[in-house]
């Protein structure tokens, strides 16, 4: 497919890795706006003449299909002051990629809904700190549902998307990403199940309590899993929570895959042949995946697509704005103003380079390949840094499903790319901990 939009954007492109990873990290909206503000000249998602058919097409099996994404990091903006995730926004103004009027818009019907808490000392203090933000983030949640009743229903298992799709409302799972916020104090993976979460990542940036980092500069600390990442596998079996290996070592993965009795997920992970990057996952890995019944869900974050150039100095006025801040996880709705007119000055003065749909496109069909349509889906990362040429936000979504079908994929294809495969796990997880249930009872008597 061409890329229409090339002329269009000068957008946003990564802080290195290494500023992701110091212990100074504000919470994933401040990530988002550094990696990720977009500035337009006229209207995005546009097609080249000869595409508009398959465009047409897409819209129309959008509306009667389930559209989920795996990782949608819009939470960390509902904690801005006056911000409605119910009102449209243009990322030209506040920045952001996603809200109700925008999935809409897209053909988005829902998605998981990501509780991210950045990694931070492995202190009690830091601890307690991140885990008192994950409650923060997943209450936030729960009052944005409760507050867009009209708009959007709260889903608990694989069975309540189709009921809240039927209503035309979006569906709101609940994830978590970095289980740093669990610490070493497993008990809370039952609180978070209570609050609604379904599906939980354990590992970020860097190494944790739990396991290793794909992409800690560090290096390896556990070689895979720790004691207690190992213990949480056997608690999120329990409880019917889907194990997300995204971010985590090739270690890690292989152990997920070897340990739990319910397949795993990779939420928001490219492919390594097509771009080698630690953060993607190997065919190898991809297949094996499969083979336990899992499904790896492509991202659009440029920086695990594709190499894209460096620029100094805006690396070097980022880092000048991340040594001002405390980089705690409770920056006021003024500092967050502050920092976002910051941001805006450096984007406009060194816009970033981003990669384009075509790139992101290679990731998909390549991954398709290797483990066929039953295994793939989408995980944008959107307000996380997600986001390419041509795909900058929730009003996009409906070009993946055109590329697909110029590629020659059909209506019962997309249907489970969409949501199918990734319901599909949930349904795996939810069975196995009803069995844990029944063998118990059974047991008893």
């Amino acid at each position: 497919m061409q890329d229409a939009t090339t002329a269009h954007m000068k957008t946003r492109n990564k802080l290195s890795l290494a500023l992701d990873i110091i212990y100074m990290n504000p919470p994933r909206l401040i990530n988002a706006l550094i990696l990720g503000v977009f500035f337009v000249t006229s209207s995005i998602c546009s097609f080249a003449q000869s595409d508009e058919d398959y465009a047409a097409k897409a819209h129309e099996i959008h509306t009667h299909i389930i559209a989920l994404d795996t990782h949608l990091d819009a939470p960390g903006n509902l904690l801005r002051a006056g911000w409605d995730i119910g009102q449209r926004h243009d990322y030209r103004d506040d920045f952001t990629q996603l809200d109700f009027p925008r999935m809409r818009e897209g053909g988005l019907t829902g998605g998981f809904f990501a509780i991210y808490t950045p990694q931070g000392p492995r202190t009690p203090e830091g601890l307690a700190h991140s885990r008192d933000y994950a409650l923060q983030l997943a209450l936030a949640i729960r009052m944005m549902v409760a507050s867009h009743s009209d708009q959007c229903t709260l889903a608990l298992n694989s069975a309540d998307a189709s009921k809240i799709a039927a209503t035309g409302k979006r569906i709101v799972y609940m994830s978590i990403e970095n289980g740093y916020s669990l610490g070493k104090d497993l008990t809370l993976v039952k609180t978070f199940y209570n609050l609604g979460v379904r599906v939980i990542g354990f590992v970020h940036f860097a190494n944790n309590d739990l396991g290793d980092s794909a992409s800690d500069l560090k290096g390896p600390e556990w070689h895979g899993l720790s004691p207690e990442g190992k213990a949480l596998i056997t608690e999120c079996n329990r409880l019917g929570i889907v194990i997300d290996a995204s971010h985590s070592s090739d270690d890690v993965f292989h152990q997920m895959l070897e340990l739990s009795k319910t397949p795993i997920i990779l939420t928001h992970t490219s492919s390594r042949a097509v771009y080698n990057h630690p953060r993607n996952a190997t065919d190898k890995m991809m297949k094996e995946l499969a083979n336990h019944g899992g499904v790896i869900q492509v991202n659009s974050y440029s920086t695990y697509l594709a190499s894209l150039p460096e620029s100094t100095e805006r690396n070097k006025a980022l880092a000048q704005i991340y040594s001002k801040l405390s980089g705690r996880m409770d920056m006021t709705p003024e500092q967050r103003t502050v920092l976002m007119q910051k941001m805006a000055e450096i984007n406009h003065k060194y816009p970033a380079p981003m990669t384009t749909f075509d790139i992101f496109m290679k990731h998909v069909l390549h991954t398709i390949e290797v483990v066929g349509i039953d295994h793939v889906g989408i995980g944008l990362d959107l307000d996380g840094g997600g986001g390419v040429k041509g795909l900058e936000d929730a009003t996009c979504y409906y070009k993946i499903t055109a590329a697909l079908l110029k590629a020659g994929y059909s209506e019962e294809d997309l249907k489970k790319f969409w949501g199918g495969n990734s319901l599909r796990v949930m349904k795996a997880a939810e069975n196995y901990a009803a069995s844990l249930k029944v063998a118990s009872t059974s047991s008893n008597h």
